[in-house]
């Protein structure tokens, strides 16, 4: 409870003890102005150190490189071409302890960024503000699965209003657009997503303009129900298997020390996930091939001879790319982890 003063030697004395806080504060805020300073100065100074053992490197990487060549293997010593052999494991080391030093150094936003945000630095500097950052985008993620689920719901099976289905598209647009922008900022921060992921959801934005921009006829009616259902299963049902599969690897990846803490999709991989994935991997799949067929569908709809909208080529074309890039995708992703667990099992 707060203290109210009542009589002039109480409010001076209430005075004087604000004044000694007051001084305080000055002084501390003086301090952390110079800490500031002090922090911007070894950012720089660790920066530029990077950025002249990365050239360094580079340099000798190329040396090395031509030490082999001028002297075969069969010329080199066998001391030498050990050497040369731990040099260049080192150095890949580096590298790699480079990029986790560079995750807590302020880098420049790029292009995307630069464009949406200008300049303002969005690098977050300690492991507790990019561990929120990612809890808060899985959050976010699967907040938005939830509410995308039951909108497609509502224009599926309760209400057939273009209008809606406009405001579903207009939602869609703003989802993935914000995706881009986060997935940008969770990569300034060191997250190691694959780069067709990243692609996805940019084709996955253009779908959904095109799809809002579609105007009500009879192709937009041949098509609707189709279009919804797949989103009541891609993005609600599928996005919601992902969370809990990706969000269930990570935290226990996490717990074991083995991950990064802004890592999206997880690249290790261990014995005891391949429950969890083989499960998940039908679902994927069937979305994957209903991607095809939606583009399968489009196309034939776009040989009618009353078809006029330009909508109908562009999204056939969209889930082609969505179809090829996922499906792809997720057979080089399982065959990599496959691999990686059989290596694993042969070192045990």
């Amino acid at each position: 409870m707060l203290f109210s003063p009542t009589g002039f030697s109480e409010c001076l004395r209430e005075w004087e003890d604000l004044e000694e806080d007051y001084q305080r504060m000055q002084d501390t805020h003086r301090l952390y102005k110079q800490k500031l300073e002090e922090v911007s100065r070894l950012q720089e100074s660790c920066s530029t150190a990077i950025a002249r053992q990365r050239r360094k490197l580079k340099e000798l990487t190329g040396s090395l490189e031509g030490c082999k060549e001028n002297h075969p293997t069969p010329k080199l010593s066998l001391e030498d071409a050990d050497a040369i052999a731990d040099m260049e494991d080192a150095i890949k080391d580096k590298t790699d302890a480079f990029s986790e030093m560079e995750a807590f150094l302020p880098k420049k936003n790029g292009l995307y960024l630069t464009l949406v945000l200008g300049n303002v630095n969005v690098t977050l500097l300690d492991k507790q503000s990019k561990f929120a950052y990612k809890d808060e985008y899985e959050k976010f993620k699967l907040i938005l699965t939830v509410i995308l689920f039951v909108f497609s719901f509502t224009c599926r099976f309760l209400f057939s209003y273009r209008a809606l289905d406009a405001l579903f598209n207009f939602l869609l647009v703003w989802y993935y657009c914000t995706l881009t922008i986060r997935e940008s900022i969770l990569i300034s921060n060191g997250s190691r997503i694959r780069g067709w992921w990243v692609f996805h959801h940019y084709v996955s934005t253009f779908l959904s303009g095109v799809m809002l921009t579609w105007p009500e006829g009879a192709l937009y009616q041949m098509f609707r129900s189709q279009f919804l259902t797949y989103c009541l299963y891609q993005i609600g049902f599928v996005q919601f298997l992902q969370y809990y599969y990706q969000s269930g690897c990570l935290y226990r990846l996490r717990a074991l020390g083995e991950r990064h803490n802004m890592d999206l999709t997880v690249e290790g991989f261990q014995s005891w996930m391949w429950r969890g994935l083989t499960f998940l991997l039908p679902f994927l799949f069937f979305g994957h091939f209903w991607q095809l067929y939606n583009s399968i569908t489009l196309f034939q709809m776009f040989q009618l001879p009353e078809c006029k909208e330009w909508q109908v080529l562009m999204c056939g074309c969209s889930y082609l790319v969505l179809f090829m890039g996922n499906f792809f995708t997720t057979l080089g992703v399982v065959y990599q982890k496959y691999m990686n667990n059989q290596d694993k099992s042969k070192t045990v």
